[in-house]
């Protein structure tokens, strides 16, 4: 999952929404370095990494995008599934969705100093641009993909990914939505908030 999932599966707890957002950032046992809820985020956060990474469900979005990512289409269905949260935001939250970010938003600009090196960095665009903002419309999914290919191993392939998007649209849809019932089912029995 992206990071509009990893935010809403954290709950109402800010410490560890933060904690989940750094999350990629925090290695081996370095999430003892951070206070109860952070630490909780982080341990949520490879929580959800791992039991997506083994659904089936996610594993037949994964054999879609296969053609354009090869080995990264996991990183491509993480973000379109954000786009199908987003898209779908008022069925799974009473709170707007630009309320959600922007309190998020807030919450990171008042902590950077617990942001990570790296994770800093990051946060200042990604905050700028409002990339959790944008994830309903494709065309910023798109965008997204291409930045992806600028600053990650990810091959330039956002054209050809959009293509095999735009064909099993529908399908893809489906993938989401019966795979997040699983996955807040599964986050609801950790008890992480």
């Amino acid at each position: 999952m992206n990071f509009l999932a990893h935010l809403y599966l954290s709950g109402d707890n800010e410490e560890v929404k933060f904690g989940n957002f750094i999350g990629d950032w925090i290695k081996g046992n370095k999430f003892n370095n951070y206070n109860g809820g952070i630490r909780k985020g982080i341990l949520l956060h490879r929580e959800i990494d791992s039991y997506t990474d083994h659904h089936p469900t996610v594993h037949e979005s994964i054999l879609k995008l296969r053609p354009a990512y090869g080995k990264h289409a996991g990183i491509a269905v993480d973000i379109l599934y954000d786009h199908f949260l987003s898209l779908h935001w008022k069925q799974y939250s009473t709170i707007e969705l630009e309320d959600y970010v922007n309190n998020f938003h807030d919450y990171v600009m008042n902590n950077l100093d617990l942001l990570p090196k790296k994770a800093r960095r990051f946060a200042f665009p990604f905050i700028r641009n409002k990339r959790l903002m944008c994830y309903a419309d494709l065309k910023c999914f798109e965008e997204v993909l291409e930045k992806m290919a600028i600053y990650t191993s990810m091959p330039d392939k956002a054209k050809d990914a959009m293509l095999l998007i735009e064909k099993d649209y529908d399908a893809l849809g489906n993938e989401f939505e019966s795979f997040f019932i699983d996955l807040r089912e599964f986050v609801e029995r950790l008890k992480f908030n």
